[in-house]
């Protein structure tokens, strides 16, 4: 009975939340506590609760101080000088656009926040892919893997489900993961030169100069003016002839003003902190190099970090708190969405659910799989997450799977490393929003990017997990 019980709430969840009906920090919270008293032990809902909250509050203040400190980089201007020098080094060479991309999105994942990380990128490399008619799909697709593979960072999300939903650490889970992971990050740098020679040979190289001479011709023959889009602006290109030159100009100074054009991130916002540039970078590096070194636990580092980064560079208390409300939103739905799965994996775990499913999934799976229920889940993750939000496959499925591998002596934290695989191929699932804010400023169709990223993100995937293996983390 608390087997079907048990994949019937596990269903419910999914259902809701996949079509939408309910939110998923509703449905983590009611659902388990509906079936908790079909169970018969609603009384105790409680102490399931407590156990669960007091278990994850380490996981939650991870997440909550991570996204303020790395929001708060990025107000700043930390990551403004590596956008210009990734501008400046693709030019107009589609392979370097492409690779570029890539390199663009993995950088600035490092925020936890696909959101963030699609608006950042399709911003700097839209005018690129456009003046030079190049495909707008490898740009998304591009974009979806390298953010995927960041995704794995312990607050980018999936990392603190698995560790939510399993009771590990999440340091745990991804130090070891980080050789696998680079491999993957590596691949899709790879794909991108690839698919950037492609587009090369398609189109062929040109310079800055180049591109801008036919925008200038294009524009003196439909008598319009073209704006720039992306700069944080518009305005009208300059002709030659306004500022007393022939021809396209010095390379210079075309190079200048393309720059000019592609600014990323408004260069007179307010929040600027030029003068703590290198102060806030060799405070970055410090905080990472603490984290793979595991000097002390991530939730201490990043509360050490965003109280310091608030303290130098908004010195003045209003300051400080209209950094915090702006990264509000983001910090209320991930910390909630935690304490929300407490409800969830205490009901799961504490009424029996989870034991009873998962001695039938032993029973079920073939004795000579059991002891690769790590691949079994490696290779489970790609169709699940993307058909599934992260929330349904980690707070659902992987507590199940893992309980099933702890049957054949496979341990959680291989289980949870093994979940990660499908990341890259998870970003451009339609349950996830921020694939909509991607192909929404790009002005793809979601139908053209799935049908050409899903082929590149399973194999992105399935190089991770043969890293995994190889390595033998997996």
């Amino acid at each position: 009975m608390l087997t079907i019980l048990g994949f019937a709430m596990i269903a419910t969840f999914l259902v809701l939340i996949m079509m939408k009906k309910m939110s998923p920090i509703a449905a983590l919270v009611l659902i388990p506590a509906l079936f908790c008293v079909f169970v018969g032990k609603g009384a105790k809902l409680g102490d399931y609760v407590i156990d669960g909250v007091t278990s994850l509050a380490p996981t939650a203040a991870m997440l909550m101080f991570a996204i303020v400190y790395f929001g708060v980089m990025i107000d700043v201007g930390l990551f403004d000088p590596v956008v210009r020098g990734i501008l400046k080094f693709c030019k107009a060479d589609p392979m370097r656009i492409v690779v570029g991309t890539a390199v663009l999105a993995a950088i600035v994942s490092l925020d936890g926040d696909g959101s963030t990380t699609f608006m950042i990128t399709v911003s700097a490399m839209y005018p690129l892919y456009k003046r030079l008619k190049m495909s707008l799909v490898v740009m998304t697709g591009v974009a979806a893997m390298a953010n995927g593979v960041m995704n794995t960072l312990p607050w980018g999300g999936p990392t603190a489900r698995a560790a939510t939903a399993l009771k590990v650490d999440a340091s745990d889970i991804f130090v070891p993961m980080i050789p696998a992971l680079a491999v993957g990050l590596l691949g899709v740098f790879v794909l991108s030169y690839v698919l950037g020679m492609r587009e090369r040979k398609r189109l062929g190289v040109l310079t800055l100069g180049d591109v801008l001479v036919e925008e200038k011709v294009e524009e003196k023959e439909t008598e319009s003016v073209l704006v720039g889009a992306g700069s944080g602006g518009s305005g009208t290109v300059k002709s030659t002839a306004a500022t007393g030159g022939s021809g396209s100009g010095t390379d210079a100074d075309d190079e200048a003003d393309e720059q000019k054009r592609f600014q990323v991130l408004d260069p007179n916002r307010p929040t600027l902190r030029p003068k703590l540039y290198w102060f806030n970078a060799l405070l970055t590096v410090a905080l990472l190099t603490c984290m793979i070194m595991e000097w002390l636990p991530i939730p201490v580092l990043f509360l050490l970090g965003a109280a310091l980064a608030l303290t130098v560079n908004f010195p003045h208390i209003p300051d400080q708190k209209a950094r915090l409300a702006a990264h509000a939103d983001n910090v209320l739905n991930v910390s909630g969405m935690v304490f929300a799965a407490a409800v969830f994996t205490g009901v799961l775990q504490g009424t029996g659910m989870v034991d009873h499913m998962a001695r039938w999934m032993v029973d079920v799976i073939p004795s000579g799989m059991g002891p690769h229920m790590a691949l079994v889940t490696g290779v489970l993750s790609l169709p699940l997450t993307y058909f599934m939000s992260n929330d349904g496959f980690y707070f659902g499925v992987l507590p199940v799977l893992a309980e099933a591998g702890a049957a054949h002596g496979v341990t959680p934290l291989e289980m949870a490393r093994a979940s990660l695989v499908g990341q890259p191929l998870h970003m451009s699932s339609p349950l996830v929003p921020a694939v909509y804010v991607l192909v929404g400023m790009a002005k793809v169709e979601f139908g053209d990017h799935t049908r050409f990223v899903v082929k590149w993100a399973a194999l992105t995937c399935l190089v991770i997990l043969g890293a995994g293996i190889l390595f033998g983390i997996i």
